[in-house]
C-alpha cells in the first residue's frame, strides 16, 4: 500500500474541475420531466448546420486515427487570423491548451500569477504543475487589478493568466489597459490572454492579435462558446512559433479527434451563422440585465454570454430555481457565495428563467 500513500501525498490538495450540473442529474434529483441548463455558457442555438453536416459526412471515417497535426484546421485558422500555421496550437478544448502552456513553462519553484476570480483552471493547472499559485485580489467591480498583478510578478514568475472577458465575472479589459500592463513585464514571462468569449465583444475592442505586443503573449480561443461546439472540445492558441514548439513537446498525440477537426473547420467557414447567434445572445443578455437591475440583483455588466446575479441568499435562490427546472452556476468555489452565473439561453428559455426567478425571489423573501 506504500504506492497508494505516496499517490495520496502527491495529490493532496488537488481537486478536479467541477462542471455545471447536467440536465439528467437535475431531472433525477427533482423528479422533473424538463429542465433548462444555464450553467455552462453553451451556445443555446446549437452548432452551425455546416459543422453538423461535416461531422455526418465524415462519420464513416472514425475507425481511422485523426490527423495528429490538425493540418487542415490549422491552415484554415492561419488564413482566418492572417498568421502562419506554426503559430497555432490545437487542443482538446481551450482547457487543455491552458494546461499545456502552464505545464510547459512553470514547475516546482516557479509561480503563476492570475486574478483571484479568474477562470478556476488557472489555479488547478498551476497546482498540478507543482508551481506556486499567486491569486491577486480583484477590483471592487470583480475585474482584473492589473496594477496589483504587475506588483505580484517577481523573479520566480513564469506565467501570467488573464481572462478577457473574464469568466465567471464577465468583466472586460480594453487593449490600452492590457498593452500598458504588457509593457511593464519582463520579456521572458509567458502571458496567457484567454479570450474564450472574444466573439461577444468584437464591436468594442480591437483585435488583440494585431494590437497587443509582447514576446511571450499567447492568445487562447475556443470553439465551445460562440461556435456551439462545446461537445466536440476544440480550442486553440496563437503565439510565437518558437514558443509553441516548446508546448508541442508536451502535447499528447491525436489530442483533437477527427469529427471535432472537421466540425471546427466548417464552423469557421459559417461566419454569418455564428455572428447571427452572437447578436441574439447579446440582445437577450441586455434584456436579462435590465430585468436583474430592476430587481436589484444585477451583479455587474457582462461582456460574455452570461449574466451575474447578486443576492445575499444566492444559495437559496439556486435551490428554488433548480426546483423549477432551471440550472444556474453557483460561484462559491470562486469565493463569490452571493453570486450566481446564469448563461444566456434562447428567448423562450430566458422567459422561463425570469418567471422562475420572480417566484424564487418571492419565496426567498419569505424565509
Amino acid at each position: 500500500m506504500d504506492w497508494m500513500l505516496q499517490a495520496v501525498g502527491q495529490t493532496q490538495g488537488l481537486h478536479p474541475y467541477i462542471p455545471g450540473k447536467p440536465v439528467e442529474q437535475l431531472l433525477r434529483e427533482k423528479g422533473l420531466s424538463h429542465a433548462v441548463k444555464l450553467a455552462s455558457n453553451e451556445n443555446p442555438y446549437g452548432a452551425s448546420p455546416k459543422a453538423i453536416k461535416a461531422m455526418q459526412t465524415t462519420a464513416s471515417e472514425v475507425h481511422r486515427y485523426p490527423d495528429g497535426d490538425c493540418t487542415n484546421l490549422k491552415s484554415a485558422l492561419a488564413d482566418h487570423h492572417a498568421v502562419q500555421a506554426s503559430q497555432i496550437l490545437l487542443g482538446n478544448g481551450s482547457n487543455e491548451v491552458l494546461e499545456l502552456i502552464i505545464r510547459s513553462f512553470a514547475g516546482v519553484g516557479d509561480n503563476v500569477v492570475y486574478s483571484q476570480c479568474g477562470f478556476i483552471v488557472y489555479a488547478l493547472a498551476t497546482q498540478a504543475a507543482g508551481a506556486t499559485q499567486v491569486a491577486v485580489p480583484d477590483t471592487k467591480e470583480l475585474g482584473h487589478d492589473l496594477d496589483a498583478m504587475a506588483a505580484a510578478v517577481n523573479d520566480k514568475t513564469k506565467v501570467v493568466c488573464i481572462a478577457n472577458p473574464n469568466n465567471p465575472t464577465g468583466t472586460l479589459l480594453h487593449n490600452d489597459q492590457l498593452q500598458a500592463f504588457l509593457d511593464n513585464l519582463p520579456h521572458h514571462i509567458v502571458v496567457i490572454l484567454d479570450e474564450a468569449y472574444h466573439e461577444f465583444v468584437t464591436d468594442i475592442k480591437a483585435d488583440s492579435l494585431n494590437a497587443l505586443k509582447h514576446p511571450g503573449l499567447v492568445v487562447s480561443r475556443t470553439f465551445s462558446k460562440a461556435y456551439g461546439l462545446a461537445g466536440c472540445r476544440v480550442g486553440y492558441a496563437l503565439a510565437d512559433s518558437a514558443l509553441l514548439n516548446v508546448v508541442n513537446r508536451f502535447r499528447e498525440p491525436f489530442n483533437v479527434n477527427h469529427l471535432a477537426q472537421v466540425a471546427a473547420q466548417a464552423a469557421l467557414d459559417d461566419h454569418d451563422w455564428v455572428m447571427d447567434k452572437v447578436e441574439r445572445v447579446k440582445s437577450e443578455r441586455a434584456r436579462l440585465e435590465i430585468a436583474f437591475e430592476a430587481w436589484g440583483i444585477l451583479g455587474g455588466k457582462s461582456y460574455a454570454n452570461f449574466v451575474l446575479l447578486k443576492h445575499p441568499m444566492a444559495g437559496k435562490i439556486l435551490n428554488k430555481l433548480e426546483d423549477q427546472g432551471i440550472i444556474p452556476r453557483p460561484l462559491a468555489g470562486y469565493g463569490l457565495a452571493s453570486y450566481l452565473r446564469i448563461s444566456i439561453g434562447t428567448i423562450e428559455e430566458n422567459c422561463l428563467l425570469l418567471k422562475s426567478l420572480h417566484i424564487a425571489l418571492e419565496q426567498t423573501s419569505n424565509i
